[in-house]
């Protein structure tokens, strides 16, 4: 059994229990936590509670998880595109159709597999023998500067930034249409899908806040080269707000039923710069992912017909 205890923040003042404990750690799922309470092991204040309860700002919720049998995770040697390293943090650009941790159906060929054998030991253990370093993730065929950790200091650090939004993370993508404008703002919450679980949408009753600012790099006529900065982190934010404008990512297989002449695997998306503030040393660091081949291929396409 393993013990988590959580002190409730200001910003969770009269939220549901529940919802709480999601929230604050996002590897356990709404319904997990629900069947934790129902079995007793969350106590509110020493108390056992139910789901719905309420809790107050610095009210303490204590939890225990059972032990699992868990997979063994092995180093593999994966070749890394690296590009930034110190005895902190690590900055790897993730290529197309590599996982960022183990689940279930991937426990193999993941990008903690191959930081495994590159850190040896030296990677954080705040979330747990799947997730060794891991303090964010991007989508297994999305492109571009993923960050690791490699000590629980700097994990807390990097963690802080990435929950109030102070780190910089740049994204370009190419869309379905033209826009117009030369840059606007999405600003939708974002949740599950009440049609679909396995799919994000716009969700105005259950959804998280969600922002995301655009501008065009390039128009080709019926396509149209962005940046995204991103406020928030949302799972698939971007892919779900350019959807949700009638501006779909090209390649994305989930949130677009545009073809495109060239095949591609996945989104036409990449995650390019990334820049947060040194854990040690305080200083800000700014990474840029060079465009992968495939992106480049697509560019220099829709070039060529203008």
């Amino acid at each position: 059994m393993k013990e988590y205890q959580l002190i409730v923040s200001e910003d969770m003042h009269k939220e549901r229990i529940d919802k709480c404990i999601a929230e604050s750690y996002c590897e356990l799922s709404r319904s997990y936590i629900q069947k934790l309470i129902k079995d007793q092991l969350v106590f509110l204040n020493g108390v056992t509670c139910k789901a719905n309860t309420r809790v107050e700002c610095d009210d303490i919720i204590v939890f225990t998880i059972k032990d699992a049998t868990l997979p063994d995770i092995v180093p593999e040697n994966i070749p890394l595109d690296i590009l930034y390293e110190d005895s902190d943090v690590i900055v790897v650009n993730k290529p197309k159709n590599m996982v960022v941790h183990p689940a279930p159906g991937h426990y193999s060929g993941t990008l903690v597999n191959a930081i495994m054998n590159h850190c040896k030991e030296e990677l954080s253990g705040i979330n747990g023998v799947l997730r060794p370093g891991i303090v964010h993730r991007i989508d297994k065929d999305t492109t571009g500067s993923v960050i690791i950790c490699k000590n629980d200091h700097s994990h807390e650090a990097i963690a802080a930034q990435l929950k109030e939004h102070s780190i910089t993370r740049e994204y370009v993508a190419i869309v379905h249409g033209n826009i117009i404008e030369d840059e606007g703002v999405i600003n939708a919450p974002i949740g599950r899908s009440p049609k679909d679980r396995k799919k994000m949408a716009i969700n105005y009753q259950n959804g998280k806040s969600a922002v995301t600012h655009y501008r065009v790099l390039k128009r080709f006529g019926t396509y149209t080269y962005i940046s995204c900065r991103l406020e928030t982190g949302r799972t698939h934010q971007i892919r779900v707000h350019m959807a949700s404008i009638k501006h779909p990512i090209i390649g994305d297989e989930v949130y677009s039923q545009a073809g495109f002449p060239l095949k591609l695997t996945g989104q036409t998306l990449h995650a390019k710069t990334l820049g947060f503030i040194h854990p040690s040393t305080g200083e800000y660091v700014e990474v840029i992912a060079p465009l992968p081949a495939y992106f480049i291929k697509v560019l220099e396409y829709l070039d060529a017909k203008k």
